[in-house]
């Protein structure tokens, strides 16, 4: 398995697009927007990172991660997510590429965190753990999990940009 990685271009919007459908059709927990998160975000020019996994010209990944503001008034942090890996491709480790090229160009950016909500047992894999006075409303605390680039966890509650909000057209 030869995979490449690189930033989204213009021509791969519609392919990632279909990874992004493809890999939540029959996820355990979706709300089937995910690609429409994806579009908002970048519409409103909040997608600060964008990354695809290319295996033979094809995309079979992508990951993506957008500023997030927390009512402590913490600064630079971010949210993981979605990551997507078509269902054929996952368990080869697509996704971890994703997660360290992703987590790499934060640190590179000056983030000083990443949050994400999901499988603790899968995002632990990467530091993420939960902190409690970190968190996300309406969620149990163990699911939404924080990484700090600079071992400073900020309190406070964590809100995503309006596009995590989208309903299914």
């Amino acid at each position: 398995m030869n995979i490449q990685v690189h930033d989204e271009q213009k021509t791969d919007i519609q392919a990632i697009e279909e990874v992004i459908k493809a890999a939540f059709l029959n996820a355990e927990h979706t709300s089937h927007t995910e690609h429409l998160i994806v579009k908002s975000l970048r519409k409103s020019c909040q997608l600060t990172v964008s990354i695809l996994a290319v295996e033979n010209e094809k995309i079979v990944g992508h990951i993506a991660i957008s500023p997030v503001m927390i009512s402590s008034g913490e600064t630079e942090w971010y949210g993981l997510g979605p990551i997507s890996v078509l269902p054929e491709k996952q368990g080869l480790g697509i996704g971890s590429l994703l997660m360290q090229t992703a987590l790499a160009r934060l640190k590179q950016l000056g983030a000083q965190g990443c949050v994400v909500l999901g499988d603790p047992d899968y995002y632990s894999r990467f530091g993420f753990q939960a902190y409690p006075r970190l968190y996300l409303e309406g969620v149990p605390p163990e699911y939404f999990q924080a990484l700090s680039f600079h071992r400073h966890i900020p309190q406070g509650q964590v809100i995503y940009h309006a596009a995590f909000n989208m309903k299914n057209e």
